[in-house]
C-alpha cells in the first residue's frame, strides 16, 4: 500500500506546516479536510528556516525524516531558503532525499478569477522532471572569476519522467503531450530527454506526441495555451514552466503541485513562503488547498477530493475572493477557508470538478548501470586550466608539452569557442580554458597512465582544475563539439 493506517482506521500523513505564510495556509487546507469528513491522522513535522536557525544545515531534521519513511504521504507548506549563500534549498533536499522524482503542477481556469485569458478553457499540466539536472546543485569555481554547474541528466531519470506524464495523460483521459526540451542547443542532456521521449511515446499509440523547443513552448503558452494538455520537460524548465502557466490562470495563489517518487509522495503549492504576508491573515489558500486535493485522491479519497474542489469553485463563482484576485471587496485567509468549508456539498454551476484515476507510478529496474553499451573507448580528454595568457600562447606552449606523447592538441577553446588554432573570430577571452587532447593514432583507446603523464606535463606549466575524458559509445562520439570545431 502507497499509504499507511494508524490502529483507529485513520490514513496517516506527515504535515509541514513551513515558513512565512506556511502555517496558515496548511492550517486552511487541513480544517477543510476535516470538515470534509476524512479521517486522517496528522503528524506535524519540522522544515525550513527554524531549523537552518537550529545549526542543522540540510535544514530536515531526522524526525522529519523518520516520519516521512513511516507514512509516505506529506502536506507540505513553503519553506524558506537562503538566496545566493549559505545551505541548500530544504524543498530540493526533501524531493531528493525520498527521490520524488516527478512534479506534478496542474492548472485549470476557476470560475470568479478573472485574466486576460478567461473563457479560453485552460487545462494543462506541466510534468517536471524534480531531482536531476542543474538542481543537482553540483558546482565549482573554477577561477576566482568562473563558476560551473554540472547539468545531469541520466536516461534512468529522463524515461521514468516521460512515462508518468504518459500515465499522467492516460489517467486524466488526455489525448496529447508535449516534450519541452532545448535540444537543439544542449544536444547530450537535453537532447537525451528528447530522445528518450521518442522512444517511450511508441509505447503510447493512443496519445499523439509532439516535441516542443522550450522557449517556442513559452511563446506559444502566452499565444496559444489551450493547445497544450501535458507538458513534460526538465527540471529548471519545468520549474519557469509552471510558474508561467500559473499565471494565466490568476497566480501562484492557484497553482498546486505534487511530488511523486515509488511509494513516496509530498504535496506542496508552487508558491514560495511570501515572508513579508506571514502573519496577516490576507494570504490565498487555494493553492495548498488544491494540492490537498492531489493528496487526497492520492490516498484514495476521490470524493472528498471532488467536493472540495466543487466547493473552492463555488465559493469563487459566489463573489468571495482574497486579496491576489482583487484588493476591493477582498475576504481574510480564514473567511475564505470559512466559506469554503460551509459550501462543502455545493455545485458550482459554470464549473465542475473531474473524476481522474489516481496516478500510480512504474519503478524501472533497479540497476545502477541502467544504460549498457555494446562498445566504448575513450579517444582523448578535455582539460581545463586556468591563465590570464593569449590563445596562442597557451596553444603553442601546450603542444610544446605534449610532444613526444600519445596524445596531441586539437583545439583551445574558452566558454565553448574555439580560439586556438584560430579562427579570425573576435572573442573576449576570460582566464578559463578548455584544452582538447586527441590519440595521434585514432585506432587506439587512452589508457589512464597516459592521461596521468600528460596531466603532470600540463600541470607542470599550467593550474588545471577539471579533466573529462572523451569517450566513444558504441561508435558515436559522446561529446559536443565547440562552436568553430571542426
Amino acid at each position: 500500500m502507497h499509504y499507511r493506517i494508524d490502529e483507529q482506521g485513520r490514513k496517516r500523513v506527515t504535515l509541514i506546516p513551513g515558513d512565512g505564510i506556511g502555517p496558515e495556509v496548511t492550517e486552511a487546507a487541513r480544517r477543510i479536510i476535516d470538515a470534509a469528513g476524512v479521517r486522517i491522522a496528522w503528524e506535524i513535522r519540522e522544515a525550513g528556516a527554524e531549523v537552518f536557525k537550529k545549526g542543522l544545515p540540510t535544514g530536515v531534521p531526522p524526525e522529519t525524516i523518520a516520519s516521512i519513511r513511516e507514512t509516505r504521504v506529506v502536506l507540505k507548506g513553503p519553506l524558506e531558503t537562503p538566496v545566493g549563500y549559505g545551505e541548500k534549498s530544504a524543498n530540493v533536499t526533501l524531493r531528493k532525499l525520498f527521490e520524488t522524482y516527478a512534479n506534478i503542477r496542474p492548472v485549470r481556469e476557476l470560475p470568479g478569477v478573472q485574466t486576460p485569458y478567461s473563457g479560453r478553457g485552460i487545462d494543462l499540466v506541466v510534468v517536471r522532471e524534480n531531482v536531476e539536472d542543474l538542481y543537482a546543485g553540483i558546482e565549482h569555481m573554477q577561477t576566482p572569476g568562473v563558476a560551473q554547474c554540472l547539468k545531469l541528466m541520466s536516461k534512468k531519470g529522463c524515461e521514468r519522467i516521460v512515462r508518468a506524464a504518459f500515465e499522467l495523460a492516460r489517467a486524466e483521459g488526455c489525448k496529447s503531450v508535449h516534450c519541452a526540451t532545448k535540444a537543439n542547443i544542449m544536444k547530450l542532456t537535453e537532447g537525451l530527454l528528447k530522445r528518450t521521449f521518442e522512444e517511450v511515446s511508441k509505447e503510447y499509440p493512443d496519445i499523439q506526441a509532439h516535441h516542443i523547443i522550450v522557449d517556442n513552448c513559452a511563446h506559444q503558452l502566452v499565444r496559444n495555451p489551450q493547445q497544450f494538455e501535458v507538458i513534460v520537460t526538465s527540471n529548471m524548465n519545468g520549474d519557469i514552466l509552471s510558474d508561467l502557466t500559473s499565471g494565466l490562470i490568476g497566480g501562484l495563489g492557484f497553482a498546486p503541485g505534487a511530488n511523486l517518487g515509488d511509494g513516496i509522495a509530498i504535496f506542496e503549492a508552487v508558491h514560495g513562503s511570501a515572508p513579508k504576508y506571514a502573519g496577516k491573515n490576507v494570504i490565498n489558500p487555494s493553492a495548498v488547498i488544491l494540492s490537498a486535493t492531489m493528496m487526497l485522491r492520492y490516498i484514495d479519497e476521490g470524493e472528498a477530493a471532488n467536493a472540495i474542489e466543487n466547493a473552492l469553485a463555488y465559493t469563487l463563482e459566489q463573489g468571495i475572493y482574497t486579496r491576489d484576485v482583487r484588493q476591493e471587496g477582498s475576504v481574510s485567509t480564514t473567511a475564505f477557508t470559512d466559506a469554503i468549508i460551509a459550501n462543502l456539498g455545493k455545485l458550482p454551476s459554470t464549473w465542475r470538478a473531474r473524476d481522474r484515476r489516481p496516478l500510480r507510478l512504474t519503478p524501472l529496474p533497479p540497476h545502477r548501470d541502467y544504460v549498457r553499451p555494446a562498445s566504448r573507448r575513450t579517444i582523448g580528454a578535455d582539460i581545463f586550466i586556468e591563465s590570464p595568457a593569449s590563445p596562442e600562447e597557451i596553444g603553442t606552449s601546450l603542444e610544446h608539452l605534449v610532444e613526444g606523447t600519445p596524445l596531441r592538441l586539437k583545439m583551445v577553446s574558452n566558454r565553448g569557442t574555439m580560439v586556438y588554432p584560430s579562427t579570425g573570430a573576435l572573442t573576449d577571452c576570460v582566464d578559463h580554458w578548455r584544452c582538447r587532447f586527441v590519440l595521434r593514432d585514432p585506432s587506439l583507446s587512452l589508457n589512464d597512465e597516459v592521461l596521468i603523464d600528460v596531466l603532470g606535463r600540463v600541470g607542470s606549466k599550467y593550474r588545471w582544475m577539471h579533466v573529462e575524458k572523451l569517450e566513444e559509445i558504441d561508435g558515436a562520439p559522446a561529446f559536443t563539439k565547440a562552436q568553430g570545431e571542426d
